[in-house]
């Protein structure tokens, strides 16, 4: 009765027949030429040349389809029996086609070398597994076909991803990584460090109660998060800007308005006054500094330039939030 639950509906790959063996290795390779294809098909917009490729490696799959077919046609006729990867228990898997719509470019290129190193790694085991010596054969040097892709991969890259191509695409991942998460990002980590310094330092020194502060921070931070995620994600569906997913934009800024916040509003759980304040004025510090970093960094925007600008914006909401708390 337990095993009826226990019992794995795939089969183990010590079990499977020879002709089951090069079904499945058809089958895989039919796979991951349309992974390829799909690949391809993602890239080519805004990379061409890795999706070009993509589209000749895609070839070379469908060459080892069609030696596979042949030996398999020879051994055993015209019917190849049903068997996928998704078959057999402890056998890799791929990801569905429709997930390449979410890879970034690096992910999609490292996503291709591991599928060669698990195809690899199923031929050596399958070699061992036959004893018909052209099969042992074709399955042993399509093992070494697949160890060697590694070879193709940089040869067709060499062939349609020149360095000046290269360069060119990553310079698209980086400005696109700049458009989704930086540029929304730093705004709301701009919002949340700067216009909440007011009403945070405001309530810190009219009520001289580091518990009733740190709720004024927390809520104008919480709130200025929700409020600017929204914002961002509303105004812009990234279809025509390019900007790119309008939730990983809205979820981006939302983040980092409320973190910009709560940064300078922790220290009011330190139950003495003066030192808490004296621990969000160092952090507001610390956070319009690393704003002026990620400008110069990613925005190349002039290191001194944007330190000026921010600290002084800085200053002079943390001043008025000081001067009406006193008032």
């Amino acid at each position: 009765m337990f095993n009826r639950f226990f019992r794995s509906s795939k089969r183990p790959f010590t079990s499977l027949s020879e002709q089951e063996i090069l079904a499945l290795a058809i089958a895989s390779e039919e796979e991951d030429a349309r992974i390829y294809l799909a690949y391809a098909d993602r890239l080519r917009g805004d990379y061409p040349a890795s999706a070009k490729v993509f589209e000749e490696m895609a070839e070379v799959e469908d060459t080892h389809r069609q030696s596979l077919i042949a030996i398999y046609r020879e051994r055993f006729g015209e019917r190849i029996v049903l068997i996928r990867r998704e078959h057999v228990s402890g056998f890799y898997e791929r990801r569905p086609d429709w997930l390449a719509r979410n890879l970034s470019l690096e992910t999609i290129r490292a996503e291709a070398e591991a599928m060669e190193q698990q195809a690899y790694r199923f031929y050596v085991e399958a070699t061992g597994r036959v004893s018909d010596a052209r099969t042992r054969q074709l399955l042993g040097d399509l093992a070494l076909a697949e160890q060697g892709h590694g070879d193709i991969t940089r040869m067709l890259g060499e062939k349609h991803l020149p360095e000046d191509a290269r360069a060119e695409e990553d310079q698209t991942v980086r400005r696109q990584f700049v458009l989704t998460y930086v540029q929304p990002g730093l705004a709301g980590l701009m919002d949340g460090s700067v216009s909440t310094l007011a009403p945070i330092f405001a309530a810190a020194f009219a009520t001289q109660d580091t518990w009733q502060t740190f709720l004024v921070g927390m809520s104008a931070s919480v709130g200025a998060g929700i409020s600017m995620g929204f914002t961002e994600a509303a105004h812009d569906d990234g279809k025509i800007s390019g900007r790119g997913s309008p939730i990983k934009r809205g979820l981006a800024c939302g983040l980092m308005t409320a973190l910009g916040g709560l940064g300078h509003t922790l220290p009011y759980l330190i139950p003495n006054f003066w030192t808490a304040t004296t621990m969000a004025v160092i952090i507001a510090i610390f956070e319009l500094w690393a704003i002026a970093f990620i400008q110069n960094r990613y925005m190349e925007t002039p290191f001194l330039r944007a330190a000026f600008q921010v600290v002084v914006g800085g200053g002079l909401v943390l001043g008025a939030g000081i001067l009406i708390g006193n008032s």
